[in-house]
């Protein structure tokens, strides 16, 4: 029989990768730019409802992690506010209009 394991050590391989993702902070930085350009472009109603959204999608996905766990509470907030004021400018659009 051989001493080599090969399948724990991929196993192990498989799980220090995911460790090392969960850590990252790469997406909570993500969600936090895309969060301040969508409040940026959120007077244009259709960019801020678009950008917003995704503001929104990156920082539920990086809310899990805990080390981006702040930074996504603030993209959220920040999606969230954006598609608010992208749905105020659409609406005062169509009333002047």
């Amino acid at each position: 029989m051989s001493t080599e394991n090969t399948v724990a050590d991929r196993l192990l391989n498989d799980a220090r990768k995911k460790t090392a993702k969960e850590e990252s902070p790469a997406l909570g930085k993500a969600a936090l730019i895309v969060g301040a350009i969508a409040l940026l472009v959120s007077p244009i109603s259709i960019l801020g409802w678009i950008v917003g959204a995704t503001a929104v999608g990156l920082g539920v996905a990086a809310v899990r992690r805990p080390v981006s766990a702040k930074q996504a509470k603030i993209a959220i907030t920040l999606g969230a506010a954006a598609i608010l004021i992208g749905v105020f400018f659409f609406t005062l659009n169509v009333a002047l209009g």
